[in-house]
């Protein structure tokens, strides 16, 4: 059954750009939303982590879980989301500082 999802996908190649506006709409810069298969979700998040090597890839698609949503993360400038107690927080580096340990 299809559903909507988010990709933000920030310095990335224009080649995953223009694949991801085959399915998605581009609503802003680097941001796409769309409504697509779960098969179809998969093989664009492998393309977007294939591509993104400096930059920073996010997906937010609908779960069944108490907020609705899981977040999926790509790059090394990204951001960890975390389980702390069922619901997903995001951990982030700062320059010169470790991610906090959330227990």
């Amino acid at each position: 059954m299809p559903s909507m999802i988010v990709i933000s996908a920030t310095a990335v190649p224009d080649h995953l750009r223009g694949a991801l506006t085959r399915w998605l709409l581009e609503v802003t810069p680097e941001l796409y939303v769309g409504t697509v298969s779960a098969r179809v979700r998969d093989e664009l998040w492998a393309a977007v982590t294939a591509c993104t090597n400096d930059g920073l890839s996010v997906l937010a698609h609908p779960a069944d879980n108490e907020q609705g949503f899981q977040l999926r993360t790509a790059g090394t400038r990204r951001r960890e989301p975390i389980d702390l107690d069922g619901l997903t927080l995001i951990a982030f580096h700062r320059e010169g500082q470790e991610m906090a340990n959330p227990l």
